[in-house]
């Protein structure tokens, strides 16, 4: 083929999309507390199972889940991946560390970053603690959590992390 005939393998094109997103009721109220610097859950009435971000029924059971638990903003690694590729249009310079977290009084995990440690350290069973933006700039938005750093307590064996007691955290 002569180059005023090449073959065309491919192209570039950007898209760029933009959502529009309705959270629902219970993930209106989970975000709403976020705002006033509250973590809460939903829990199932018949597993017993504690959901955050709340989803407003039971994945496992199918019913719905009304009682809301107010959660700490401390929890344990139950697994992590260090980010070393580049994501376009994201802030965070690589590598860094993305963790399923299971707050304490929660039995299921949520994703959220990790920071304030070399990302070597961390490991399943780590105990972390939430640190928050400035009051001031609180939204109705998780990354009012900046990220979770490490916290100086034991390690939460692999098998009773999300099985740990809720004593003093319902609400």
């Amino acid at each position: 083929m002569s180059e005023e005939n090449e073959m065309v393998t491919g192209i570039e094109a950007p898209i760029y999309l933009k959502y529009n997103f309705t959270a629902g009721a219970a993930a209106a109220r989970f975000l709403a507390q976020v705002k006033k610097g509250v973590v809460t859950g939903q829990r199932c009435p018949k597993c017993k199972q504690v959901y955050i971000p709340p989803r407003g029924a039971c994945a496992a059971c199918g019913v719905p889940t009304k009682e809301e638990v107010v959660l700490a903003d401390k929890a344990t690694v139950q697994s992590f991946t260090i980010v070393s590729i580049p994501i376009p249009g994201n802030p965070i310079e690589p590598p860094f560390v993305v963790a399923n977290l299971v707050p304490d009084g929660a039995n299921i995990s949520f994703i959220h970053l990790m920071s304030e440690c070399d990302n070597a350290d961390v490991h399943i069973g780590q105990r972390v603690q939430a640190v928050w933006k400035p009051q001031e700039e609180w939204d109705y938005a998780m990354d009012n959590i900046k990220y979770f750093k490490p916290l100086d307590e034991p390690d939460v064996p692999v098998e009773k992390i999300g099985k740990l007691p809720v004593t003093g955290l319902e609400g």
